[in-house]
């Protein structure tokens, strides 16, 4: 063994970016460990940590830090043979090469270097075993894409660099990439930066391809190069001469890699490229396990390809996923085996099978607990990004009977489940355009009802009744859950519209239907229905009943959703009422279900609710936080309507917290806001509030602010209650008499007679006009008042003789 020098390690080739962490666990695990094995996919960086941690232990090892390169080498005799090259051993006549090895290094305290070992996987695994077994004082630290498999072995998986946050420049992934590009001639500033981070995520934070594209910078833009990565192949092919064949473009050191598989675990590497995203062992069984390789085998062959690094999966080995760039390599094989359509069909067919188990589970079994229900749900959610793929699949290929099949299960999807309740709105239309003629009439009606959903949601109120009304006569009796929700629907959608009688038919006919299958779920929103059209003829008892037995049934079922709205309903009869103690409580018992089942816009939309009334109570740290919490969902989910929700709320606060100002500029954001989603926003509440800024502030004082708040940001607006200094008010905000010329003559008259609880079709009698024109006379008192029930408008003529005699 020579004495000098002590190590063969090459000088780094440039400057070595991040893996700080890496490094330091890695150094203090070889030593503990007698051998070490960096594992991870081609072009993960393994030579490069390996070599780097090296060079940190030779202080370590005073008999030398040895590096062995074997992928140039493809039989497995040379492997002992480069070794002794290396340690400058001279094999004996008549004794064997590894034999002489150990004998030299059996006293000797050193670390060897077996770098690329997995073309020669068996053979790098028997010496290396002997070796350890033989030399006491020996550690070997070993790279390769699938462990030696030996029992001395610590196996350590490289992970790819962190990859940045949108706008970060401080992850690994963006340093290397700005260093790289730096070296070639590149000077990026700031105004790259987002491209960067797309490309780096885009790459998964794998090194090698982010070293090719940042040499690609001298020709084309960060930004360029993101927008054609989806071609990477063709694209990341400008690595440097001296590096290995196998590592100068981003397709051959993938390549190195599937052509050591076998050619059970190519097929199978392939078929994985279906999946969206991450998958686990009985979904890969049910979609790969087609000639030539078995159901029975998939798990022998995706333990190899994890082994090997190029799957990766949890600790549990749960589920499993593919790198992108892994991916997109697969599914170009696939094509090439000319699998890709029956793989997708498979996938397709899967999902559907799937989805429907899981949404009976979730929905509509009675008696289930809510754990069976939430893991329903939370398999659904697991599967979304594949039901993406699998819809977008069915409109490729023109099949929409089983894409409609699997939108009417994908409670993933809905916004039962707090999914994107316009995303499967647009899945139906899509599907819808490709023709009916092979689909049933059921499914058509069933798609329908999704139409009516999201119409709804659109506030498109009469395309979204007649979308229901047509669901509802293409439905089989036998169907009775869609049903029934289709009839809970129209009870939204007509009292919306303001026509309780025929929101009251829908409630009593979809209660029945429920009551008469057992179907809790269905029995609670129907009973919320009836509570809702109650609390709109001002019937307040009888609301409070109905609401009462509907929350009792939604307990009953479990559903955390169902189980919210109810509660919300009771909340709003108790804030009609005024019981606002009552109705903050309602709002709150919500929130952990909402927050359980991640439902965003529904959670939102309850925040804000609770953070008015708790303004109301003079409770303003709560109504702050809930406030705050309210409309950063809000902006998060891009919900204007929650967003403008929020800030009346925030005016509320800001009024009752003495600061006039701040109240009238988040209203007048406010009414900035609604007015740019077509929301009529000239409420009362808005005019009693500049009467009082009138008289506390002067007409020209606030004439600025109203003016000033139209034309601030709902992010500024918000800020300036949620951020600014208050001062709270030694007494009660005074009372300032009401101005009520937004309501017409006539619409005064209907105020006074929803104060004796009357129908539209009795209002209509003693006034002599049609039903439907009383109708349209409260929808437009509900919007000038800013009321969303005939409860409230009652109260508010009650308190208001002289504005309705």
């Amino acid at each position: 063994m020579p004495d000098s020098p002590r190590h063969n390690l090459p000088a780094e080739p440039n400057r070595f970016v991040g893996r700080e962490r890496d490094l330091d666990d890695l150094r203090g695990l070889v030593g503990e460990a007698r051998v070490v094995t960096l594992c991870g996919v081609g072009g993960i960086g393994k030579t490069r940590l390996a070599l780097r941690a090296a060079a940190g232990l030779m202080a370590s090892y005073p008999d030398g830090v040895w590096l062995v390169e074997l992928a140039r080498f493809s039989r497995p005799e040379l492997v002992e043979q480069e070794i002794a090259r290396v340690l400058g051993v001279r094999e004996e006549t008549g004794s064997p090469l590894l034999d002489t090895i150990t004998a030299r290094l059996r006293d000797l305290r050193c670390l060897l270097l077996l770098d690329n070992c997995e073309h020669l996987v068996d053979r790098c695994a028997q010496v290396a075993a002997a070796m350890v077994a033989a030399c006491p004082l020996l550690s070997i630290l070993a790279t390769s894409r699938e462990p030696l498999r030996i029992a001395s072995e610590l196996i350590w998986r490289v992970p790819p660099l962190d990859l940045p946050d949108a706008g970060a420049c401080d992850a690994e992934s963006v340093q290397l990439f700005m260093d790289r590009a730096a070296a070639a001639g590149t000077r990026l500033g700031a105004d790259s930066l987002p491209d960067v981070v797309r490309l780096c995520r885009a790459l998964d934070g794998l090194p090698l391809a982010i070293e090719l594209a940042a040499a690609r910078t001298s020709l084309l833009s960060p930004g360029q190069i993101a927008d054609r990565i989806d071609d990477r192949f063709s694209l990341l092919t400008t690595g440097g001469r001296t590096a290995p064949a196998r590592q100068r473009t981003l397709l051959a050191a993938v390549e190195w890699s599937y052509d050591l598989l076998s050619a059970g675990e190519q097929v199978l590497l392939r078929r994985l490229s279906v999946f969206a995203g991450a998958f686990d062992l009985d979904l890969a069984e049910q979609i790969c396990a087609e000639r030539p390789i078995s159901e029975a085998e998939i798990v022998d062959l995706l333990g190899g390809l994890v082994d090997k690094s190029l799957v990766l999966c949890d600790e549990g080995r749960r589920r499993y996923w593919l790198l992108e760039t892994i991916k997109r390599y697969a599914l170009g094989r696939l094509e090439q085996a000319d699998e890709r359509e029956a793989l997708r069909e498979l996938h397709l067919g899967v999902l559907c099978q799937l989805q429907e188990r899981h949404f009976m589970t979730e929905m509509v079994e009675p008696g289930l607990p809510w754990s069976r229900r939430l893991e329903a749900l939370t398999m659904s959610k697991s599967l979304v990004d594949d039901q993406r793929v699998a819809l977008d699949w069915a409109a490729e290929s023109g099949n929409a009977q089983p894409g409609l099949r699997l939108c009417a299960f994908s409670t993933g999807l809905m916004p039962i489940g707090g999914g994107g309740l316009m995303e499967i709105v647009g899945w139906v239309e899509r599907l819808l355009v490709l023709g009916a003629a092979d689909v049933p009439a059921e499914q058509i009606a069933q798609a329908k009802a999704y139409l009516a959903y999201g119409l709804e949601a659109r506030d498109e109120l009469s395309r979204s009744l007649e979308m229901a009304r047509e669901s509802l006569a293409g439905l089989p009796e036998q169907n009775v859950f869609t049903r029934c929700v289709m009839h809970s629907l129209m009870v939204v959608v007509l009292l919306r519209m303001g026509r309780a009688d025929e929101a009251l038919h829908h409630a009593e006919q979809g209660l029945r239907l429920a009551t008469g299958s057992g179907d809790a779920w269905n029995q609670a929103a129907g009973l919320a229905g009836l509570s809702a059209v109650a609390l709109t003829r001002g019937r307040l008892r009888e609301a409070q009943r109905h609401g009462e037995e509907a929350l009792a049934r939604a307990r009953e079922h479990g559903h955390r959703w169902i189980m919210a709205r109810t509660a919300a309903q009771l909340g709003g009869v108790a804030e009609a009422r005024g019981d606002l103690v009552a109705a903050k409580a309602q709002y709150e018992t919500a929130v952990p279900w909402l927050r359980e089942l991640g439902s965003d816009l529904e959670l939102g939309r309850c925040l804000a609710r609770i953070g008015r009334v708790a303004a109301m109570l003079h409770e303003f740290g709560t109504a702050r936080q809930w406030l705050a919490e309210s409309f950063a969902l809000g902006r998060q989910t891009g919900q204007r309507q929650g967003v403008a929700r929020c800030l009346v709320g925030l005016s509320v606060l800001a009024e009752y917290e003495g600061d006039l100002e701040g109240a009238v500029l988040a209203a007048a954001a406010a009414a900035t806001l609604r007015e740019s989603i077509g929301q009529h926003s000239a409420t009362i509440r808005i005019e009693e509030l500049l009467a009082r800024a009138r008289t506390k502030l002067g007409e020209g004082r606030t004439a600025s602010l109203w003016s000033s708040g139209r034309a601030m940001s709902p992010d500024a607006a918000a800020r300036h209650v949620l951020e600014g200094e208050r001062l709270t008010p030694k007494t009660p905000v005074p009372a300032e008499p009401v101005r009520h010329s937004l309501l017409t003559a006539r619409e005064q008259e209907i105020a006074a007679l929803l104060t004796r609880g009357l129908s539209n079709r009795a209002i209509a009698g003693e006034l002599v006009i049609s039903p439907a024109t009383v109708a349209r006379h409260i929808a437009n008192i509900m919007e000038k008042l800013g009321y969303t029930s005939r409860a409230q408008i009652a109260v508010w003529a009650a308190e208001r003789p002289n504005a309705s005699a």
